[in-house]
C-alpha cells in the first residue's frame, strides 16, 4: 500500500477492526446505474472497471483539472460485525493479481453502511424482500443538515436509493460465491458544499462503446435518437437542486431526462440554476468559463472518444452568507479560477465545479488492445459542449435583461 493511500484511509475512513474502512451510501448520486459509496468526507469509491481504471492512470495532464482526482485502488469485502450485521469494508490492496478483477460491474455495487443493519436475527430480518426494508433504508439515507443549521427537511435523492436497493439485492445473491472486489477511490466532488446541487448530463451524440454487442449498440442508438442526444449532443441524466423557499431538494432522473424536447431541456437547465425564488445568475459566468476551458482541452485530445461519459455541474444550494476561506480540495489545479477575489466586504464568488465522469467506454490510440483506433477529436462530445455553452449563454443574456 502506498503511503498516500495509507494516510487517506487513516484520515478519512470510518475505522473498522483490521485496518479496514467501513463504506457508507453516497447520498448525492443523481445518475448512472452503478452505485457509488462514500469512503470518507473527500473520497468516494466505485467498482473498478479496467477501461476506466486505465483512463485514470494514463490521464493526459491537461485533462486532470476536468476529472475527479484518482486516489488508488482498494479491496472490498463483505463482513459481519459483532451484532451480526453485514457491512462492506475496504482494505488496502496487497496484490494486483487478476483474481480480484471485476468481470461483471453490475454485480459489484453492493452498498452497505454501519447504520443499515442486515441482521441475521429471526425477529428482525432486513432485506429487499422485507416490507420494513424501504422504511429503514430511507431513514438512513435522508439527507439531514441539522449540523449546518440549514434545514432538516431535505431528503435523499431517490435515484441513489433505487441504485442501493437493487445492489443490496445483488449483494445477498452473490455473497456466497464471492467476497472480494476491486474498487477505485476518487475525489468526492460534492464534499465542500453544504447543500450540493448536482446536474448530470450525458454527453455526445453516440453512447455505445466500440466493443458493444449489436443489441447494446441498437439500444443506445435508439436512446440517442429518441432524446436530445442526437440533436444537440447532450441529454439530462439526473439532477438535484435546492429550492430555498420550501427548503427542499427537487429531483429529476434519467427517465424524465430522456423524454425532454429541446425546449424541455432548456427549461430543466433554467430550473437547475433557479433556487425557487430567483435565477442564480451569478453561477452562469463561472460555469461558462469552465465549459469553454474544457472544450479547449478536449480539442487538443487526439484520438480520445468519451462514449457514455457524463458531465457534472455542481454548486452550493445554500452557500455561506458571510465571506469564508474556501475549503481546499487537495490535488486539484485551477480551482482558484472559479473563486474570483472580490474587494473587502463583498461576498465571495460562488464556487462551482464542472467535471467529466464515467469512463467505462472511453478509448484512445494508447489502449493497445482496442480493435478500433479513432483519429482526431471527439466531435460528438465537443458538439454537446458547444450547444450547452450556447444554451447557458442564452440564460445569462436573459437574466441580464
Amino acid at each position: 500500500m502506498s503511503p498516500a493511500l495509507e494516510a487517506l484511509m487513516q484520515a478519512e475512513g470510518t475505522p473498522y477492526p483490521g485496518k479496514g474502512v467501513m463504506l457508507e451510501p453516497f447520498v448525492h448520486q443523481v445518475g448512472g446505474h452503478s452505485c457509488v459509496l462514500r469512503f470518507g468526507e473527500q473520497t468516494i469509491c466505485k467498482p473498478l472497471i479496467p477501461r476506466e481504471h486505465q483512463f485514470y492512470k494514463s490521464l493526459p495532464p491537461e485533462m486532470r483539472k476536468f476529472t475527479p482526482q484518482y486516489k488508488g485502488v482498494v479491496s472490498v469485502s463483505f463482513e459481519e460485525d459483532e451484532e451480526g450485521s453485514l457491512c462492506l469494508i475496504a482494505y488496502p490492496l496487497h496484490s494486483e493479481s487478476g483474481d480480484l478483477e471485476n468481470k461483471d460491474p453490475s454485480t459489484d455495487c453492493e452498498p452497505k453502511s454501519k447504520m443499515v443493519k442486515w441482521s441475521n436475527k429471526k425477529q428482525s430480518p432486513l432485506g429487499p424482500e422485507n416490507d420494513n426494508y424501504t422504511d429503514v433504508f430511507l431513514q438512513v439515507l435522508y439527507f439531514s443538515l441539522e449540523k449546518g443549521n440549514v434545514v432538516s427537511q431535505i431528503k435523499h435523492n431517490p435515484w441513489s436509493l433505487k441504485c442501493h436497493q437493487q445492489h443490496l439485492q445483488r449483494m445477498k445473491e452473490n455473497a456466497k460465491h464471492r467476497n472480494q472486489y476491486k474498487f477505485i477511490l476518487l475525489e468526492n466532488l460534492t464534499w465542500r458544499y453544504r447543500v450540493p446541487c448536482v446536474l448530470d448530463l450525458k454527453m455526445g451524440t453516440r453512447q455505445h462503446g466500440d466493443d458493444a454487442s449489436e443489441e447494446k449498440k441498437a439500444n443506445q442508438i435508439r436512446k440517442c435518437q429518441q432524446s436530445t442526444s442526437a440533436s444537440i449532443g447532450v441529454r439530462l441524466c439526473g439532477m438535484q437542486v435546492y429550492q430555498s423557499e420550501p427548503g427542499q431538494l427537487m429531483f429529476m432522473n434519467k427517465y424524465h431526462g430522456r423524454k425532454l424536447t429541446l425546449a424541455g431541456f432548456k427549461e430543466a437547465l433554467y430550473q437547475f440554476f433557479h433556487n425557487g425564488h430567483r435565477l442564480r445568475h451569478e453561477l452562469l459566468s463561472p460555469v461558462l468559463r469552465r465549459l469553454r476551458e474544457m472544450q479547449a482541452a478536449l480539442e487538443a485530445c487526439e484520438s480520445y472518444r468519451f462514449y457514455s461519459s457524463s458531465l457534472l455541474i455542481i454548486y452550493d444550494g445554500d452557500p455561506p452568507r458571510a465571506p469564508t476561506r474556501p475549503r481546499h480540495r487537495g490535488g486539484e489545479e485551477g480551482d482558484e479560477d472559479d473563486r474570483s477575489s472580490h474587494s473587502a466586504g463583498e461576498a465571495s464568488s460562488p464556487v462551482v465545479d464542472v467535471r467529466m465522469i464515467d469512463f467505462a467506454h472511453t478509448t484512445c490510440r494508447h489502449y493497445g488492445e482496442d480493435s478500433v483506433v479513432h483519429e482526431g477529436q471527439d466531435s460528438g462530445f465537443i458538439f454537446g459542449l458547444q450547444n450547452l455553452i450556447t444554451i447557458i449563454s442564452e440564460l445569462e443574456d436573459h437574466s441580464a435583461d
